[in-house]
């Protein structure tokens, strides 16, 4: 299976985007600003708990986590952070890096009362896809212009 976000440019310190599921839309996204600056090392760009991953893709598993639970859907491998989940919040405040879904946005945040939906949507294609034995990965891309 595969997720793709593609992000919008950053907004107040927030960044939306849109996630999709094999091409069909899932929900929205927000991540903290984007600062990633391609060909340099994360460490000289990222600034702790308020930075977005570097674009890229990655393998997502569930997994248990002592904040958000079992099945935790999680972001693998990404360079220079840990334990990127994908789980419930509205602006950019609830989040240390981990990507925010929703299923309504505004400019810069996701719409209070659709955030569980959208993560329960989310986690149901992953536990899908992996009961079938597939793998299952992200693709996130930058806005235009981005990094």
């Amino acid at each position: 299976m595969k997720i793709t976000v593609q992000r919008h440019e950053s907004v107040a310190g927030a960044t939306l985007g849109v996630l999709r599921i094999d091409e069909i839309f899932g929900c929205y996204t927000l991540e903290d600003e984007v600062r990633e600056v391609e060909g340099q090392p994360v460490s000289t760009w990222k600034i702790k708990g308020a930075t977005a991953i570097p674009a890229g893709t990655y393998r997502v598993s569930l997994e248990q986590s002592q904040r958000f639970g079992a099945d935790t859907p999680t972001i693998n491998d990404v360079p220079g952070f840990d334990y990127i989940r994908m789980h419930a919040g509205n602006t950019s405040a609830d989040t240390e890096g981990c990507l925010l879904l929703g299923l309504a946005a505004t400019e810069c945040t996701l719409v209070g009362g659709t955030s569980r939906q959208a993560v329960a949507l989310v986690k149901a294609a992953i536990r899908m896809a992996l009961d079938r034995g597939e793998l299952v990965e992200i693709e996130i891309s930058n806005a235009a212009g981005a990094a």
